[in-house]
């Protein structure tokens, strides 16, 4: 895809006027992203899919691109403000076209930044609660929610998953973890060598293939969060499917400990330090309390099946949500240590025994997470325990 196709698109969908320039701004591993501008200062960001991967060269189904725009648009529907607006999608040409968000800046870069967004816990509870509960049979018609599943059926990109997440973390079966090799013998023994951690990853992947519960971003780590103060916006679900509630709550938790425990290792004991560990215990512990606090308040006020109504069965089914969500966040804390898809968090820690010591806190808290199914470890304060 060319600039000048890009912008020549743009200007027959009548979405920017006048000289366009474009520029290809993603460093990611899948689809090509740029962002066009036109002489009135007037921009938007442009996704291709390609046939192959931006990566590695090899074929990738593009109907990735139809479902990341209908998750986009059914996400945007049910949580709008937390959602880039899309403008335009064309399924010939590939192409997503929506809101250039400029003025945000990529979650991740900004943690290691140690930089604060006051509401993120409560734009992370709210956009996880609209879009998993609200997308559940609970709330759903049932012959609209079996549609629905159906029209997400994604198989490349959910098997990408049950490999590098479900599999490889645990057996090395495809041969796709990247192991430090000063950690080798600790992962013999604490991943390969632990037969009741696989046992449990094993339930968690049986129930990641089978489950179809709600309509999950499939990827929400915070990477694929753009967040300033005041505000947050969620980006790229195209590993959108219907699965387990607890896996998209998961990953993004996990991700928020890979950044405490970065700021944990790396930053010198001051002030600074304490005040940015405390905002990570806060905006962990208020994303968990939020998202079960907004999901009690849907199933009990909207839910349409006449046996969700049921006076417990709400708390009941939340509890079960908040067991899986502990779960899925220990498969992520381990699958980002060990396998090929790492986290700056993590791997870019300079200093090799820092390194090291950060992915065995990793693999601990989250066999312990798995193993326990309980989210009152992430309240620990002293992540020096694991070790």
């Amino acid at each position: 895809m060319r600039d000048l196709e890009i912008a020549g698109f743009l200007r027959e969908r009548g979405i920017l006027g006048g000289e366009i320039s474009v520029s290809e701004i993603g460093d990611g591993n899948i689809n090509y992203i740029f962002r066009a501008r036109n002489g009135a200062g007037e921009s938007v960001i442009v996704k291709y899919a390609d046939e192959l991967l931006r990566s590695s060269g090899r074929p990738l189904s593009v109907e990735r691109a139809r479902i990341e725009a209908r998750a986009l648009a059914i996400c945007g529907e049910l949580a709008g403000a937390h959602v880039p607006a899309v403008f335009c999608f064309d399924e010939v040409r590939r192409l997503i076209v929506m809101e250039d968000l400029a003025d945000f800046e990529n979650l991740r870069h900004g943690l290691l930044a140690r930089k604060i967004y006051p509401t993120l816990a409560a734009d992370l509870a709210a956009y996880l609660a609209n879009t998993l509960i609200r997308t559940s049979d609970c709330i759903l018609d049932g012959e609209y929610k079996k549609a629905l599943v159906k029209e997400f059926i994604n198989p490349e990109m959910c098997l990408i998953s049950e490999k590098l997440i479900f599999t490889d973390p645990f057996t090395n079966f495809y041969n796709t973890n990247i192991p430090l090799e000063e950690n080798r013998e600790f992962y013999d023994e604490q991943l390969y060598g632990d037969i009741p951690l696989r046992l449990e990853a094993a339930k968690l992947t049986a129930d990641f293939k089978t489950r179809a519960q709600a309509l999950l971003h499939g990827d929400l780590h915070t990477g694929s969060v753009f967040a300033k103060p005041g505000a947050t916006k969620i980006i790229d679900p195209e590993f959108a499917f219907f699965g387990p509630i607890g896996f998209d709550a998961g990953n993004i938790i996990a991700n928020l400990i890979f950044a405490k425990i970065n700021a944990y290792l790396t930053m010198a004991q001051n002030p600074e330090k304490t005040a940015f560990i405390a905002y990570m215990d806060n905006t962990i512990q208020n994303l968990i309390d939020g998202f079960y606090d907004i999901g009690i308040q849907i199933l009990e006020n909207e839910a349409t099946d006449p046996m969700a109504r049921t006076p417990g069965f709400a708390r009941w089914y939340m509890g079960g949500i908040m067991a899986d969500i502990a779960g899925m966040a220990g498969m992520e804390l381990i699958r980002r240590t060990i396998g090929d898809a790492k986290v700056a968090d993590i791997n870019g820690i300079a200093d090799i025994k820092t390194r090291a010591r950060a992915e065995r806190i990793c693999i601990l808290i989250g066999k312990k997470l798995i193993l326990g199914r309980n989210l009152d470890i992430l309240q620990e304060e002293d992540y020096g325990k694991y070790l």
